[in-house]
């Protein structure tokens, strides 16, 4: 309760996990190394939180603002403000968490790592393995297994599975949205664990079915990612109605939204113009791949953050994108770092605080 970098929102820590490093020695000890690796490992949560998620929140905002007040909104409003909110609230969590794991590890603790780049998942199992993962493990342990497991045949496993994501819905808020988000997610690991059971002796696909079942799960993460943030219900239909039905063209109420945006200044600096349209496809487009297709922080630390667990006693020497302390690493996180305190001047809180 008292280890500051853990602070309200996670990663939740188990006491077996922690108590045995407090008892080590060489934790009460100054390293430059953990100091150095914990401090890149900040840096880079701060700019995922700062630089991205905060920029991005300006596209979602105004999406679900206007579906709370009955807006009419256009296909390419809803699907933008949708994706925009799916980019933020990772990247807004999950730079969180870095910047914990990172504090920690500036003084010698390994905190457990809380996301696994959970939009490569090809399946609502696995994403729940790879988002939030600390959660994942204390609604596995403390209520689907106390509930029976799978001890008890198919259907019951079915039922602790439902009511498993119905209460961990409930855990996030006491609203008919949280409970809708949770019993979607309870009614999506039902589909996965029983297609799974019909289709388990069969081929994944190949890339091509990976790739589809890669974009479903993408797909119905975002369809419930809109009534965890939407006010209420009413406003949730009406954001995924126009999902489906609006016409696809950019409001000016988003396309305002876009002007006034990180990216558009920084291309107004360098002489160009695009429209807010591109722009906003481009921005999208672009943290659709970074998630997908980029390593995560964990992976360009995971030497680092394997030495305090005493994995790795030497550098790497092997290729690989991964952070060494050499000079090109040191003017990537200057100027990374640069950008994340210019933007600091704006407004900025942790949305998973609220829960």
């Amino acid at each position: 309760m008292t280890y500051f970098p853990h602070l309200i929102a996670g990663p939740v820590l188990h006491h077996g996990e922690m108590m045995p490093q407090f008892a080590k020695s060489s934790i009460y000890r100054f390293n430059v190394e953990h100091f150095t690796a914990g401090s890149v490992y900040f840096l880079m949560g701060l700019f995922k939180k700062v630089v991205v998620a905060d920029g991005v929140a300006g596209y979602a905002s105004p999406v679900f603002s206007a579906a709370a007040a009955g807006g009419v909104l256009s296909a390419l409003d809803a699907w933008a403000g949708a994706l925009a909110y799916t980019f933020q609230l990772y990247f807004d969590f999950s730079g969180y968490s870095d910047m914990a794991v990172g504090l920690a590890m500036m003084m010698g603790v390994r905190l457990p790592i809380n996301f696994d780049s959970p939009y490569k998942a090809t399946n609502i199992s696995e994403f729940w393995r790879r988002w939030h993962m600390t959660l994942s493990r204390f609604l596995r342990d403390y209520l689907y297994i106390a509930l029976g497991g799978n001890r008890r045949g198919a259907a019951r496993r079915y039922l602790n599975l439902f009511l498993t994501m119905l209460l961990g819905g409930l855990w996030h808020g006491a609203g008919w949205t949280f409970v809708i988000w949770g019993a979607l997610h309870g009614f999506y690991l039902i589909v996965n664990h029983g297609w799974q059971a019909v289709w388990r002796r069969r081929t994944d696909g190949g890339v091509i079915g990976r790739l589809l079942a890669g974009g479903l799960t993408f797909v119905a993460v975002v369809v419930g990612w809109v009534f965890f943030r939407a006010s209420d219900v009413p406003s949730a239909v009406r954001l995924l109605t126009a999902m489906v039905a609006g016409e696809w063209k950019l409001s000016p109420f988003l396309g305002a939204a876009v002007e006034a945006g990180a990216p558009c200044r920084w291309l107004e600096l360098a002489g160009l113009a695009p429209s807010p349209t591109a722009i906003l496809f481009a921005t999208e487009c672009c943290l659709l791949l970074a998630v997908t297709l980029l390593p995560n922080t964990r992976q360009l630390m995971r030497f680092a953050y394997d030495r305090l667990d005493g994995a790795s006693p030497t550098a790497p020497s092997e290729a690989g994108l991964c952070w060494r302390p050499d000079r090109g690493w040191l003017v990537v996180m200057v100027l990374g770092a640069s950008w994340a305190i210019l933007e600091l001047s704006g407004v900025s809180e942790f949305l998973y605080f609220q829960f």
